[in-house]
């Protein structure tokens, strides 16, 4: 059992004293705890247990009917160099108590954890520094910036001073090819080789006796080993040299394999930078100052001073400060980096604005709505960051071969070195071979494969307005064969009209008045038909009674002592009245795809009053994306609540051949079970009522404009509601998946092939610097093609 520690709990949903008795006592049964005390007022249990007893403890709790909080908190990490360096941060990160979950992502050089109850940053920090690397709270990103790129100068500087002072060394090499016999002095190479040794390879030093303080590996250990053993079989041959005979030295392995690494570095931390340019660019949209008007004053305040209802003055050409609606003035808002949407969209009294939209021609009074964390850009620069911090599953089969990857490189150093002595080999060529394999076995491609290639693809796609939950829905993606739509507000426009109705009692006119009243302050899209066809006729519409929405069927209420209902057939049928003389109608409206209600009386008398007709539009480009799924080998289905007749029209207009229609909402997700057990299933919503489909399905996408219920459900958020956006997220997942495959691929082939070289006497060190730093740079290389993705952009559809 490990040794006991102290946990400081929050426990949420306690009300009463015997709440608080309930959790203690639940925590005492978890084995090993001791000195339980539950306190009512902070509403948190401090327990003496286990260092690894926090699961336990955190079930205990939720078996007893509460829960304990979770947050989260992210670290800027110092010193990493390759994947073994981020598994041993991750592991001294897990050990600390409270600590639920950890990801170290090596691209992006952060921590990001997942804590129960309290947890000091300063004990994070501290594990960090045992563990031989630094750890900071992040800082801004303009800080973030400055930082990076003083550390890239120091980098460039690095680079250039190690190559001036290597190549004199190399250039003999160079030479020899060509004729040119010439080599400088043993005390020149030595005055040359010495600065490069231990004041620009000072790093691989101080991170290599790090790594072996904190009882492991890794990559710098490996540099210092194998640059340390070529630099110093060069001063002992050079002490031991017959006088008046030229000795042969390696300073110049050791000095160009540093400068080699160092370049490599160099170019790896460029190309990093770049992959994380998405974030950066969004980070750039956040205005830090608004015009506040007060009073009719204007008043130039920073962001965090406004708050909500705040009247906010946006001038033509500005960002819009905060999320908001417009109250006055007219104009168009560019939104090309926050939605994808490349036309600028036209903004008047009533429309909502996006915080670092480009205001156009017009000048707008804008009332602030969200501010801070909770504006659309904080939220999708949250979900990009969470995505880009995230390990794919994939991921996981690095951390178990980085774990063991530096001892058995040193285990296969020794192993070489032994063997040449074995065969009869000089000893200085068993140790340069034993060299080469320490200098060409850097795990850093390794470290890198998968991070890069994430953070280039959910930031390319970020770009285009598709945002990718985490690392796990985007290799689910690329695996989907089948595509289930939502009908309403996904592949139609959501904006329905009545295009018939029919009185059975009373004229049109009253029908459409009980009608809206049945449906004022409703915000069902069928509701807003009828409504606005009550105020184009110009009917007043009353007050009713009791209202009461039925789930699935439609929504009832009292007017003037009468019980109405207004619904879809299946409300007509529980009712147990009969179509009668509107039966020819409403089967005719049916085949036309029309979407019914039926209009009835339950009481005093039980009868149908009337029926509507309601008719929506396809979006455009809906017709693009179905052929776009289809040309990627995808079926399309689509899934409704809807009648047959209707969503049969849509398919057959759409080219969809599997249509699942008058499915209950509590039932798509049943359906997007079955689906599953013969394939991987996406499925695309936008409501409330698609959340469950969303969440069963292998990988939910949630359509922009729809509801947060749907997005949080979502592994994918379309930030507009294109329909070609679909396969467009799909094909970049396909595409991010398949860098990660062909980074790994080259991270592990580099080492398959290049350690048994090197063992063998075909490799010198200095190109096995080069073929190591390479690896890198070329990993990191591949990743960034990913930036040059966009999405297909086919002839526009009508739409119908």
């Amino acid at each position: 059992m490990s040794a006991s520690t102290t946990f400081d709990l929050p426990i949420a949903g306690m009300t009463c004293a015997s709440c608080a008795g309930r959790v203690e006592r639940a925590l005492r049964k978890v084995v090993g705890a001791e000195q339980v005390s539950v306190n009512l007022a902070t509403e948190q249990a401090r327990v003496q247990a286990p260092a690894d007893s926090l699961p336990a403890l955190v079930e205990a709790v939720e078996q007893a009917g509460y829960s304990v909080p979770s947050q989260t908190l992210e670290l800027q990490i110092g010193g990493m160099t390759c994947a073994s360096c981020a598994g041993r941060v991750e592991r001294a990160l897990a050990k600390v108590p409270g600590v639920q979950q950890v990801t170290v992502n090596l691209a992006n050089e952060r921590a990001h954890l997942q804590l129960f109850g309290q947890v000091d940053s300063s004990v994070l920090i501290d594990a960090v520094s045992h563990a031989g690397y630094s750890a900071s709270l992040p800082q801004s990103a303009k800080v973030n910036q400055a930082d990076a790129e003083r550390r890239l100068r120091k980098e460039r500087w690095s680079v250039a001073l190690a190559v001036l002072l290597a190549l004199p060394l190399v250039l003999p090499m160079l030479l020899q090819p060509f004729g040119i016999h010439w080599m400088l002095p043993a005390w020149a190479q030595f005055v040359l080789a010495t600065p490069v040794q231990f004041i620009l390879g000072a790093r691989f030093y101080v991170a290599a006796w790090k790594a072996v303080r904190a009882g492991a590996g890794n990559m710098d250990l490996l540099v210092a080993i194998g640059t340390s053993a070529g630099y110093g079989l060069s001063l002992y041959e050079w002490a031991t040299a017959t006088d008046g005979i030229m000795p042969h030295l390696y300073f110049e392995a050791s000095a160009v394999v540093i400068a080699l690494i160092l370049l490599g570095k160099y170019l790896e931390s460029r190309a990093k930078r770049q992959t994380a340019s998405a974030i950066r660019a969004l980070e750039a949209l956040r205005p830090e100052r608004a015009l506040l008007l007060v009073d009719g004053q204007e008043r130039d305040v920073a962001i965090s001073e406004l708050r909500l209802h705040d009247l906010v003055l946006v001038k033509p050409g500005e960002r819009f400060p905060v999320d908001g609606e417009v109250i006055e003035g007219q104009s168009h808002a560019d939104e090309a980096l926050i939605s994808g949407e490349s036309l600028p969209v036209p903004k008047q009294p009533g429309d909502k604005v996006t915080g670092g939209a480009i205001n156009g021609e017009g000048r707008l009074l804008v009332r602030t709505l969200a501010l801070g964390t909770e504006t659309v850009l904080a939220r999708i620069i949250r979900l990009v960051e969470d995505a880009q911090a995230a390990k794919a599953p994939i991921q996981k089969l690095v951390d178990r071969v980085s774990q063991v990857f530096v001892p058995a490189v040193l285990v296969l150093a020794l192993l070489t070195l032994v063997g040449w002595l074995l065969t009869g080999a000089p000893m200085e060529y068993a140790l340069i071979n034993a060299v080469a394999v320490l200098v060409i076995a850097c795990p850093c491609a390794l470290g890198l494969a998968t991070p890069t290639a994430i953070m280039a693809g959910t930031g390319v796609a970020a770009r285009h307005g598709i945002l990718i939950k985490d690392a796990e829905a985007l290799e689910r993606a690329h695996a989907v064969n089948r595509v289930v739509f939502d009908k309403t507000g996904t592949l139609t426009s959501g904006s329905p009209r009545i295009v018939h109705s029919r009185a059975v009692v009373g004229d049109q006119a009253q029908l459409l008045q009980l009608a809206g009243a049945l449906q004022r302050g409703s915000e069902h899209p069928l509701a807003k038909a009828v409504l606005d066809a009550c105020e184009e006729q110009g009917l007043a519409v009353a007050d009713i009674n009791n209202s009461q929405s039925l789930t699935g069927r439609g929504i009832a209420g009292s007017l003037d002592g009468r019980e109405l209902a207004l619904g879809n057939r299946r409300l007509l049928d529980e009712s147990g009245l009969q179509a009668g003389e509107l039966a020819s109608s409403a089967q005719a409206w049916e085949a036309e795809g029309r979407t019914l209600s039926w209009l009835i009386e339950r009481s005093p008398q039980a009868r149908v009053l009337g029926l509507f007709a309601f008719g929506d539009s396809l979006k455009t480009g809906a017709g693009q994306a179905v052929r776009q799924l289809a040309g990627q080998g995808i079926s399309s289905h689509l899934l409704t609540g809807d009648n047959r007749g209707s969503a049969k029209v849509v398919a057959e207009a759409l080219g969809i051949t599997d249509v699942h229609a008058e499915v209950l909402p509590a039932d798509k997700a049943a359906t997007v079970a079955v689906l599953k057990q013969s394939g991987v299933v996406a499925m695309v919503g936008d409501g409330i009522n698609d959340a469950p489909a969303l969440a069963a399905a292998d990988i939910g996408i949630a359509m922009g404009g729809g509801t947060d219920v749907a997005m949080q459900a979502a592994g994918i958020t379309l930030m507009r509601g294109d329909p070609r956006l679909v396969p467009a997220a799909l094909e970049i997942s396909r595409k991010t998946y398949a860098k990660i495959r062909q980074n790994l691929f080259w991270a592990f082939i580099y080492n398959l092939i290049g350690i048994p070289l090197a063992a063998f006497g075909m490799l010198n060190p200095v190109l096995a610097g080069a073929a190591m730093a390479l690896s890198s740079v070329s990993v990191v290389s591949n990743a960034l093609l990913l930036k040059t993705w966009k999405p297909a952009t086919p002839p526009e559809d009508d739409a119908q």
